[in-house]
């Protein structure tokens, strides 16, 4: 049998080609970015041919280093499998999510049971508590956040875009006296995620109202919360076209026809290295196919 080289040069040069940078790739694998370099070198040296193109800033496969990934990444992701479902001892797969309550009542648990149906053995434990993104790898394997972008160093995978709608109570236009104009704003208050500072800006910007300011801004961390607040007439949630629509609720309208571009989106993001654990990949697939809204 030809002999092979170490596994570990082949774990690094993995790592690299998905990583897309040495710096990133050494910090997966708790290693110190030259000692990384000596392994991937070791790995090229035993194969005879360079396998990345160096650039400033990153490296990228060649041509050969593009062929070798395809042959044995999958078995790499098949050892690692093996590996884990060796030592976890049981054949239930369980993912660590954190997710923010809204997102799951809408958007996920409606589909769970298609994930079920596919993935009998994948198990999820949901933690809503907030700053999911900081706590991954220390409680958490994989966060579904809300944010304007991700830090780059991790894996994320956008889920939508949407915009903000201004939304309240359906008294305020048909009571008396009816809220029809973005201007009337300012004798309400304001009601804001924490997660989503910038919607009440971003919107105000865009109906060409930047000076005007509302009666109060009380700021919320549960989505489910501000609109049942904006039912009960206790301000108008500035918050995305998705939660209008998903919420269905009778008691609730837009005000105004204005769109405006969310800076805000629903993300998948673990660490690089989660993606080759077999409950974050399977989680990870079925909800790219199942959640992600088209054309995103």
């Amino acid at each position: 049998m030809r002999r092979l080289p170490p596994l570990t040069a082949i774990e690094a040069f993995v790592q690299v080609a998905r990583l897309g940078s040495i710096k990133a790739a050494a910090q997966e694998l708790a290693l110190s970015p030259p000692a990384l370099s000596r392994r991937v070198q070791a790995l090229e040296r035993f194969i005879g041919k360079p396998l990345f193109e160096r650039r400033h800033q990153a490296v990228v496969l060649n041509m050969d280093g593009e062929r070798l990934l395809a042959q044995i990444a999958p078995a790499i992701d098949s050892l690692s499998d093996a590996v884990e479902t060796m030592t976890s001892g049981a054949d239930v797969l369980r993912l660590r999510l954190g997710i923010l309550p809204l997102f799951a009542s809408q958007r996920l648990f409606p589909k769970l049971g298609e994930l079920r149906a596919k993935h009998p053995e994948l198990h999820l434990d949901i933690d809503t508590a907030a700053h999911g993104v900081s706590r991954l790898g220390d409680g958490l394997d994989a966060v579904i956040a809300l944010a304007r972008e991700i830090d780059p160093t991790l894996y994320a995978r956008r889920l939508d875009r949407n915009l903000v709608y201004v939304i309240g109570s359906r008294a305020l236009v048909e009571g008396p006296n009816p809220i029809t104009r973005p201007d009337q704003l300012g004798g309400l208050t304001a009601l804001v995620h924490r997660e989503m500072p910038d919607t009440f800006s971003a919107w105000r910007r865009a109906a060409g109202l930047r000076d005007m300011e509302p009666l109060a801004i009380d700021h919320f961390d549960s989505g489910q919360l501000m609109l049942e607040a904006a039912a009960q007439g206790l301000g108008v949630a500035f918050m995305h076209e998705s939660h209008f629509e998903d919420a269905r609720d009778d008691r609730l309208v837009q005000l105004f026809d204005i769109a405006v571009e969310s800076p805000y989106s629903y993300w998948f993001v673990c660490r690089p290295r989660a993606l080759t654990q077999k409950p974050v990949r399977l989680f990870h697939d079925w909800l790219i196919e199942a959640v992600t809204d088209p054309g995103v």
